[in-house]
């Protein structure tokens, strides 16, 4: 289906386009309607409309999970391009590939020729049969880890079928890449990648699209409980959690999204923990209170409903849990004076 191309993307013009995709169509090609229709121009985060991109994050995960996993790596790709002044290729599907494993790495270097090139293994790469172009974290010749941008279709890249046996996010196929001498181009510095501010801004908008899930979810435990006379207390009770829960987390995701348009280049670890941590927190509680409150029949019978409900937790799991708790901890004990003030 061709969608008609808009100048920009907004939570309306999404809305709109994503109601006209066919739910049968995979989450790439999908994502690749999208691009077609300009709905991946979003607006830069800490630019003066962060939420307005957040919203949009937050649509495509209530729409589906694992088209929100190629949206955001795609979008957070454009947005890391820009910041690093990185290459532009019009039309390009990206995904960002910067997990690291001990048991697989890419390193960036000279070939014979003079040309750069990249070699090794890559493990958790989002849509890799699908997309068209990736960043990609590596280390150069000098040890230093480093940024680099390259393209799927050259010769050298072999996309496997490894690395993927999860029942939830299934149809990202998050598989093993292997690049022989892939040529390819350094975006940034040598640690520019985890350095620059936009690192923790991207951070935070993967919280949108748990965000967005958990709206999704908390649609089907209100529904079910709208209008119902004589109202069933154990629901509603349920139903009271998920307000608490999504409403305290919106609250944080504007407020957070107004501090990082107002100080633009900041250093924003601590608010980006903070919502991501909260915002997990919030959406394992709705799928921990809509799955008691409406029992076995959405998960057993309603297809989107259990498909949702096996994603979340897996894209939950970008979360370090713990460590990430540990990390935010640290930075408020560092603070001179305790934090919560109203």
């Amino acid at each position: 289906m061709k969608i008609d191309r808009l100048p920009y993307a907004s939570a309306h013009s999404l809305s709109e386009a994503l109601a006209r995709l066919e739910p049968q169509q995979s989450p790439a090609r999908q994502l690749a309607q999208l691009i077609d229709a300009g709905q991946d121009q979003l607006p830069l985060p800490a630019r003066g409309a962060t939420l307005q991109r957040w919203q949009c994050l937050a649509l495509a995960a209530h729409h589906d999970l694992s088209l929100a996993k190629l949206y955001e790596g795609h979008t957070d790709a454009l947005a890391i391009l820009d910041e690093l002044q990185g290459p532009s290729r019009p039309g390009a599907a990206w995904g960002v590939w910067c997990a690291e494993s001990r048991d697989a790495g890419l390193v960036l270097r000279q070939s014979a020729e003079g040309q750069i090139v990249l070699a090794g293994r890559k493990q958790w790469c989002s849509g890799a049969a699908a997309l068209s172009h990736a960043l990609v974290s590596c280390t150069n010749a000098n040890g230093e880890r480093q940024l680099a941008a390259v393209a799927l279709r050259d010769p050298g890249v072999t996309i496997t079928s490894d690395g993927w046996h999860a029942v939830g996010m299934a149809a990202t196929a998050s598989v093993d890449v292997v690049f022989d001498d892939v040529p390819a181009i350094a975006v940034g510095a040598p640690g520019a990648y985890l350095n620059r501010p936009g690192f923790w801004y991207g951070g935070a908008g993967i919280a949108a699209c748990w965000f967005g899930a958990a709206q999704a979810l908390a649609g089907y435990l209100h529904a079910a409980t709208r209008g119902q006379v004589p109202a069933e207390p154990h629901r509603l009770a349920h139903l009271g959690q998920v307000e608490i829960a999504l409403s305290s987390a919106a609250a944080l995701m504007r407020d957070t999204a107004r501090a990082l348009d107002q100080a633009p280049g900041a250093y924003a670890g601590r608010k980006a923990m903070r919502l991501r941590l909260a915002v997990e927190d919030a959406a394992t509680k709705v799928l921990h209170h809509v799955t008691r409150a409406l029992g076995a029949g959405p998960i057993c019978r309603d297809a989107r409903f259990a498909q949702l409900a096996a994603d979340l937790p897996v894209f939950l799991r970008q979360s370090h849990a713990e460590r990430d708790l540990a990390a935010l901890g640290e930075l408020v004990a560092q603070q001179e004076h305790a934090p919560w003030t109203l």
